[in-house]
């Protein structure tokens, strides 16, 4: 089932995040993230993959840091009677709380939706800047 959750929140992140050339997509060396359909499926959208090296598991602390605030604040928190339901949920979860309201500290105390807003705005006037330079 971990495997399956796994391909779910992938196809969810590519189907509501614009992607942006460059992407790297990180994880630890678990079985879901190196299975065929798992790559694959990054592949087709032109995201690298970056696991950490065999037997050093700080190559990846922000990954691992996100799956256990998804464990610890999400998951083990429920009790899903069917797939569908862990799925609705862990989306719940992830646009409504993780991305919308929980502060980050890698991000300067902002959530992700917030940073990446802002990012986008500082890309966008220093374009317009370019323009009229």
């Amino acid at each position: 089932m971990e495997g399956e959750l796994t391909l779910t929140a992938l196809r969810m992140a590519l189907a509501h995040r614009t992607l942006q050339p460059g992407l790297v997509h990180h994880s630890d060396r678990g079985s879901q993230y190196a299975s065929r359909e798992y790559t694959e499926l990054l592949a087709s959208h032109q995201i690298a993959i970056s696991m950490p090296r065999k037997g050093n598991p700080r190559d990846n602390a922000t990954c691992e840091s996100f799956m256990k605030t998804l464990k610890y604040e999400e998951v083990l928190r429920n009790e899903y009677r069917v797939l569908a339901e862990a799925r609705a949920s862990i989306r719940e979860f992830l646009e409504e709380v993780y991305n919308r309201k929980r502060l980050h500290s890698a991000l300067g105390y902002l959530p992700p939706a917030e940073f990446e807003a802002q990012r986008a705005t500082q890309h966008q006037e220093a374009a317009r800047r370019q323009l009229r330079a």
